[in-house]
């Protein structure tokens, strides 16, 4: 009998299997599935109300889409109002905007104090839960370390299946504090088993920011700069919430829809952001940076610059799949409000670190790219850059490890995904339940005797 764990029948199976799930695609034209949930023109189909975030990239005029400004809105406010009144404070921002995305209003400055508090006071994980649930069990890759911790705390919780909102709200707020501290000590336990370097476990304090916490608990002598940290808390700001249509937020309705446990809404909304699709897409953008500055020798030629990106769009230079990574959104057309807003600040710490030459290289193919790629795919809608084509580029000024990328998506987007959890429970009432078009016809059964 032949070894199940052969490699040549694994590749015969998975040959065969790709033969019979092979779908025609001129199938979903015939019975018009919308794929991906989006309509032809790009928009997406309508399956929930929210009154959470929103994500606004055009309007709709005479039956078509006309490109406007983009603009980001957490419970109807601006984002950008947000980012500038934390700037204006000289303060940080991202638990003011938990505590808006969560509970639907603008605290008072006691409201907050007392919110930040709160939240301080949870950030140490529970008793033995970093020995036995981090430290014996490490992972190589941090998305799927997160996903183990926000699973194993339903170990911890006295009342981990009760639906009752403030209970759930209880569940939230312990993982939006612990967030932050769950993926440092992951990425240490990391460095220790699979870099074979050296583990720092700083203790979280709890009158810091979850942006100063972060950089304190990643790094070995735990100091980090003003600036550093409110740069870092104006991404989080920016990566908290985007409109309840994005995969991951989508996961937690339709996993809580199901009327499961928070714990495994959420862990499912990790597993969704880990995607390379989703959450992993400036870790690409790096990558792709990394083979631009390998190959165009003078960052401040602009024909140089050019020429390079062309031979990306038609297939002939970095991975060769024609994208020019951080170029182009699903809403977003003329500009990304949050690569604004990111953009501004980056120019700052460019300053700080002496990285203004990288700056400058990122803002010529900021302008470059769209113009390139128009005039290698011809009529086309408008693009811009989005935020993951900056937010790279930021997290290595800070000297955050690549790898702690995405997970730094989750600290931030899990206030989103409390709100959207939340929503769900409150005024969901239904399971989702889309409909598939089965396209396999009807077979007469063949008996094994018979089968050859």
């Amino acid at each position: 009998m032949r070894n199940i764990h052969d490699n040549a029948f694994l590749k015969h199976i998975a040959v065969v299997t790709e033969k019979n799930d092979s779908i025609n695609p001129e199938l979903y034209e015939k019975y018009d599935v919308k794929r991906g949930l989006r309509n032809a023109n790009g928009t997406g189909i309508l399956v929930g109300l929210t009154k959470i975030g929103d994500v606004v990239g055009y309007e709709i005029q005479n039956g078509k889409k006309v490109p406007i400004p983009g603009k980001l809105m957490y419970r109807g406010y601006d984002v950008a109002e947000l980012v500038h009144d934390a700037e204006k404070h000289n303060d940080f921002c991202f638990e003011q905007t938990v505590y808006l995305l969560l509970l639907g209003k603008l605290p008072t400055k006691k409201q907050l104090e007392e919110f930040k508090h709160y939240l301080g006071s949870l950030r140490t994980l529970p008793p033995n839960f970093t020995e036995d649930m981090i430290m014996k069990a490490p992972s190589n890759d941090i998305m799927n370390k997160i996903a183990r911790g926000v699973l194993a705390s339903y170990s911890y919780d006295p009342d981990p299946e009760n639906r009752d909102i403030s209970n759930i709200m209880r569940q939230c707020l312990e993982l939006i504090a612990r967030f932050s501290t769950l993926a440092a000590y992951a990425y240490q336990a990391k460095r220790r088993y699979y870099d074979e370097k050296s583990m720092y476990i700083h203790n979280p304090v709890p009158e810091l920011s979850t942006a100063e916490n972060f950089l304190r608990l990643i790094r070995a002598d735990g100091k980090y700069t003003k600036l550093e940290a409110q740069i870092l808390d104006l991404a989080l700001i920016l990566h908290a919430e985007h409109g309840g249509g994005n995969n991951s937020s989508l996961t937690v309705h339709v996993v809580s829809s199901a009327d499961t446990d928070t714990y495994s809404a959420i862990a499912a909304a990790v597993g969704s952001l880990k995607g390379r699709r989703h959450g992993g897409a400036n870790i690409r953008v790096i990558q792709m940076m990394d083979d631009i500055k390998a190959h165009v020798k003078d960052w401040s030629n602009e024909t140089s610059i050019r020429n390079y990106l062309k031979k990306i769009a038609t297939k002939k230079a970095f991975d060769k799949t024609g994208l020019i990574y951080g170029m182009g959104h699903a809403i977003y057309t003329i500009s990304d409000p949050r690569a604004i807003l990111l953009n501004e600040l980056a120019e700052k710490l460019a300053k700080e670190k002496g990285c203004l030459d990288e700056f400058k290289l990122y803002k010529s193919i900021e302008k470059i790219a769209p113009e390139v790629l128009y005039e290698v795919h011809g009529k086309g809608k408008q693009i811009c850059a989005n935020v993951d084509f900056f937010s790279g580029f930021v997290y290595t000024m800070l000297n955050i490890p690549r790898e702690l990328y995405t997970p730094l998506f989750a600290i931030s987007r899990i206030a989103g995904w409390s709100a959207h959890r939340i929503e769900e429970v409150s005024a969901g009432g239904k399971i989702y339940r889309p409909a598939y078009k089965n396209v396999c016809p009807e077979r007469k059964y063949v008996p094994m005797d018979e089968r050859r």
